[in-house]
């Protein structure tokens, strides 16, 4: 058996879809965004039973109701792990059992994009679901263990969200609320609304693009709403940008944006710097002015 590698060629030629989140207050539109997806082409995961906002809308949507049918459906979509063990979930194992339930996965072939709204109510439903299981109890008192069950919890939410982003051959889209607060010296901070900290924490690590849907007020005009797409930005919203193609701020399109995305990429050296800015240089007061 030779060496497995992947030549540049084989890697470049490969189908891959664009993994990312979507960020904004509750009413923005992340919901809407929906209608700027090809409907025959889109899988609605709908969590929050929140679709009047798509109403009308032609596309398939499923609805899991609870976090083992978030599981199953995670797994359904892309397809198993084979380094797991068959007791464990995304299993070839898990994999086979859902097939068996939903029938062939060949089905989601025609689906190029997931929109999963919200993740939000995704770690709402693993949350529940982790405090009935054994290690949300302490073995010393028999009573709920508050930390056993958060601990249980990151470690689900960030399986789940890995298994979906080696889905190569689909864009996976999550929508999360983002919470605005204020941190001990009173400055505005911005937070992804889901239950405890390790899931908002690894998120950015695992998806490829963080975009903050904000409403931007100019000094003139009207207020519009703007994609956020670049880590260092006035604003201080979450976000990053790993294809390098985007701008600061986007309009608020999925399709254009994936199509961006997908362009060719340019050379490292045009969109990457790796030195700090041209200083101007101050020689010192000129002929004439005062020392």
């Amino acid at each position: 058996m030779s060496l497995p590698i992947i030549s540049a060629d084989e890697r470049l030629n490969e189908t891959r879809g664009v993994k990312g989140v979507i960020f904004g207050k509750s009413g923005i539109g992340k919901t809407s965004l929906l209608w700027t997806l090809p409907a025959n082409e889109t899988l609605f995961m709908d969590l929050e039973a929140g679709d009047l906002a798509i109403e009308g809308w032609a596309g398939d949507s499923i609805r899991p109701r609870t976090w083992q049918e978030c599981r199953d459906f995670a797994v359904f979509i892309g397809g198993p792990n084979p380094s797991l063990r068959d007791d464990q979930p995304y299993s070839q194992a898990h994999f086979d059992a859902v097939c068996e339930q939903f029938g062939s996965a060949d089905v989601l072939s025609k689906y190029k994009t997931v929109f999963i709204d919200s993740i939000t109510v995704a770690g709402r439903l693993c949350f529940n679901w982790c405090k009935g299981q054994p290690q949300a109890m302490s073995d010393r008192t028999g009573k709920p263990d508050t930390r056993g069950a958060y601990g249980l919890h990151g470690q689900e939410m960030i399986a789940w969200l890995t298994h979906l982003q080696h889905t190569r051959d689909k864009n996976i889209w999550f929508v999360g609320i983002l919470d605005e607060r204020l941190d001990d010296f009173n400055r505005k901070v911005f937070a992804p609304q889901i239950e405890g900290a390790k899931t908002g924490l690894e998120l950015p690590g695992i998806v490829d693009q963080v975009i903050t849907m904000a409403e931007i007020k100019p000094e003139e005009g009207p207020a519009y709403r703007a994609f956020i797409t670049h880590t260092i930005n006035p604003y201080g919203y979450p976000a990053k940008d790993r294809s390098g193609r985007l701008e600061m701020m986007e309009e608020p399109r999925l399709d254009n944006l994936m199509g961006k995305i997908h362009q060719p990429v340019q050379p490292a050296a045009e969109r990457l710097q790796h030195h700090f800015p041209q200083q101007p240089q101050d020689n010192g007061p000129q002929q004439g002015e005062e020392q």
